[in-house]
């Protein structure tokens, strides 16, 4: 049997007592193909030059046991630290929260070509933009990606559609345009005056458009996906009067169960994820207008929701990961 060195990359000043890091790390110290655990915070001080990528030689770390637990004042990761040689590990678990620059990925990756990811740094960076989803437009909402007012103007004649910056997170600058009006936290503006607003960024990068779904307040499905088998399912609920399905914002989670074409949706992509190594992500799909689950969202970075998902389900869901990752990387 073999056995892993393993690195956690993370930040604990984003932590809550939710977060999945202290569950997975707790479960895996009790692995015997883990023969040492180590976590490295964004958080400290002493780490700034390794996140900025100005020298990724030199890390500090705290050992982690059965005991690593949440502390709200950080304690947890900035106490008994010392220096580290990434060097020294046969995985690198990324559980870092955005924002994530693009730069820090694609150095990690060069500075360690034969590290084992969870996830893949360099393909986080392709699979986590929202153009993505256009490798799969057979299985999404009718999607389009918009460069230019015009483009986003001509579209939303057709029909309303949402709007999304491609590298943004957890629901930020997304809005809608309908009628000719923009609605943004429940606030309407004129769409062109709006649209100048944003326009160095369309132009640039450019938004998806994603049609937007009458039965959208049927709710945003999450699928916990672990080299592609969905371990677990939650329904994400809008709060009354509003269309985003946002639990932060007064919506509410509860627990699911994937449907036969979130199965297909699943094995569609995966493929294509596993060949970017993308082991562990979300998927988030909406009820479409004829009533079937649509792929809305995929999410590669740092995936939460596990130690939720053990509750809902009954099943020790991350020892089921853990073994999927070991296998993965017994097979590398």
């Amino acid at each position: 049997m073999r056995s892993y060195r393993v690195l956690f990359l993370t930040d604990h000043t984003k932590h809550s007592s939710e977060n999945s890091l202290y569950a997975i790390v707790r479960q895996l110290s009790t692995d015997k193909r883990c023969t040492n655990i180590d976590v490295a915070s964004r958080g400290l001080a002493e780490n700034d030059l390794f996140f900025n990528a100005e020298n990724l030689s030199q890390l500090t770390a705290v050992s982690a046991d059965k005991q690593f637990e949440f502390d709200p004042s950080g304690k947890s990761l900035s106490r008994e630290t010392r220096a580290i040689n990434p060097d020294d590990y046969d995985i690198i678990f990324m559980r870092l929260p955005r924002p994530v620059t693009d730069k820090f990925l694609s150095l990690l990756k060069i500075r360690f070509p034969t590290t084992l990811f969870i996830n893949d740094p360099t393909g986080i960076i392709t699979t986590s933009n929202k153009a993505f989803l256009l490798e799969f437009q057979d299985i999404c909402p009718p999607i389009t990606l918009c460069k230019s007012i015009e483009d986003v103007i001509s579209l939303s004649e057709q029909y309303a559609i949402v709007m999304k910056p491609l590298r943004e997170y957890g629901g930020k600058g997304i809005f809608k345009i309908s009628n000719n009006l923009v609605s943004v936290d429940s606030t309407e503006y004129e769409v062109r005056d709006f649209l100048k607003t944003v326009e160095k960024e369309l132009i640039s990068e450019g938004y998806l458009a994603m049609k937007y779904l009458k039965n959208v307040t049927q709710g945003d499905k999450r699928l916990i996906v672990v080299n592609g088998e969905i371990m677990a399912a939650s329904l994400r609920l809008p709060p009354k009067g509003s269309w985003l399905c946002n639990v932060a914002l007064g919506g509410k989670s509860v627990a699911s169960t994937p449907t036969n074409h979130e199965q297909h949706i699943v094995q569609r992509i995966n493929p294509l994820l596993k060949q970017h190594g993308i082991l562990i992500y979300g998927v988030d799909t909406l009820v479409d207008d004829e009533g079937q689950r649509t792929l809305s969202e995929i999410n590669t970075l740092s995936i939460g929701g596990f130690p939720q998902a053990e509750l809902q389900t009954g099943k020790p869901i991350i020892q089921m990961t853990i073994d999927k990752l070991f296998d993965y990387a017994d097979q590398q």
